[in-house]
């Protein structure tokens, strides 16, 4: 090797910023949640376009709020607060930092057809059988689980709350449509059944879910000064709950591929996009 080519890549090695050093990798945790898919891939897509090797983990709700805490993902934009995961927050606050919202007018509670009869989560104490004295959810260990059992007791409700998965519960949903039976199922904003069906939240006056959420970003300790230029994008990265939905959507169409959809998103709205790179 020549003596001017190895002070060339000696250089160039000593310049090098600790990101491209280590390849400029970034991890990133996510739930497998339709809004939080749409938002991963996303941002996996925009670190790329900065040169970024990017993983994303897909994990519980709990495991991504460890993964975090522990260094072992460097961010992720999946955290629903104040509710839905505040027990994990309040575990984990002194550990990791919170960013702060990256959508906001999130909310959870339960959604029925926009023509059911049913208007409050009050009125299924007297119309449980309209609904088969059932409420659909999805995993048990989801926030929102947790929430539907404070709920039927707040209120005193003779039903019960059927666990499943985001998927089942959809299907569920799905098929009553369809069949225009009534039914309840755990929703929650962002989510695409917002933008395939017409659906309207019970009123929820012991306000048992809370007022409005918002999903958070989430980084690991000493992500700033590690990878400032990553620090800085996750700061802007935000998306309106239209926005989510409208990909969820199109991420629930038969062949869809949600880098696709990302992709397509992203060169839709290169303004917005070019303002998180800035």
């Amino acid at each position: 090797m020549r003596a001017g080519t190895l002070s060339a890549l000696l250089c160039l090695a000593l310049t090098q910023t600790p990101a491209e050093a280590a390849g400029k990798q970034v991890r990133i945790a996510y739930v497998e949640w339709a809004d939080a898919v749409v938002a991963t891939n996303i941002l996996k897509l925009v670190l790329e376009e900065k040169g970024y090797q990017v993983k994303t983990i897909p994990l519980a709700a709990a495991a991504m709020w460890q993964a975090v805490a522990t260094g072992d993902a460097d961010a992720s934009v999946a955290a629903w607060l104040p509710v839905t995961q505040g027990a994990y927050y309040e575990k984990l606050k002194n550990r990791l930092e919170l960013i702060g919202p990256n959508v906001t007018g999130a909310r959870i509670g339960w959604a029925v057809p926009a023509s059911s009869p049913l208007d409050s989560i009050e009125d299924l104490k007297t119309k449980s059988s309209d609904v088969g004295g059932q409420v659909i959810g999805i995993d048990p260990g989801a926030g929102i689980m947790k929430s539907s059992e404070a709920a039927i007791k707040a209120y005193g409700l003779p039903v019960k709350l059927v666990d499943g998965s985001d998927a089942t519960m959809t299907s569920a949903l799905k098929d009553a449509v369809r069949q225009k039976k009534d039914i309840v199922v755990t929703a929650w904003t962002p989510h695409w059944m917002f933008a395939r069906y017409e659906l309207k939240y019970l009123a929820d006056p012991k306000k048992a879910f809370g007022d409005d959420e918002s999903v958070n970003t989430l980084a690991r300790k000493g992500l700033k000064d590690d990878l400032p230029e990553v620090y800085a994008i996750l700061k802007k990265f935000k998306l309106s709950v239209k926005e989510e939905e409208a990909v969820m959507a199109e991420n629930e169409e038969k062949g869809a591929k949600p880098a696709e959809t990302a992709a397509k998103w992203i060169a839709g709205n290169r303004a917005t996009v070019d303002g998180w790179l800035k």
